[in-house]
């Protein structure tokens, strides 16, 4: 899938205090995740055990909202902080896994729950990645 993210990054005209590509590959993961928690929250809504639903309901909407917070500040550089970024690279992380786990306990019955955990999984990875590269 090709992104606007490395293009926007390479266009910026200042430097960037951190690896560009392991940037790139931490917002894309991001909105990948926030767009998978979110059609997964909305699925959760269309299911007939909806009741049944509702941790994996708030946990996918949390994490959609920490992962839309997250890939905004790190699209910006001007004024950089790194201790905003790694706050918010571990508040992902802990909600990807918190969301992961639970969609995970109905990926055997849900198939939307099975790719949003997985879409969890790998924004965990990249934002823990993130966090190594900045220190």
């Amino acid at each position: 899938m090709t992104t606007t993210t490395m293009p926007m990054l390479e266009t910026y005209p200042k430097t960037i205090n951190l690896d560009r590509a392991a940037l790139a590959a931490a917002i894309d993961a991001l909105t990948a995740c926030a767009q998978a928690c979110t059609a997964c929250a909305d699925a959760c809504l269309s299911e007939d055990m909806v009741a049944e639903l509702t941790t994996c309901i708030r946990t996918d909407l949390d994490c959609a909202d920490i992962c839309t917070a997250t890939a905004r500040v790190l699209s910006r550089h001007t004024g950089y902080d790194a201790n905003i970024t790694r706050t918010l690279l571990q508040a992902c992380v802990t909600a990807c896994r918190t969301c992961g786990d639970e969609c995970a306990t109905h990926a055997g019955m849900h198939a939307h729950c099975r790719v949003c955990a997985d879409a969890c999984r790998a924004c965990e990875q990249a934002c823990r990645d993130l966090l190594a590269a900045i220190g």
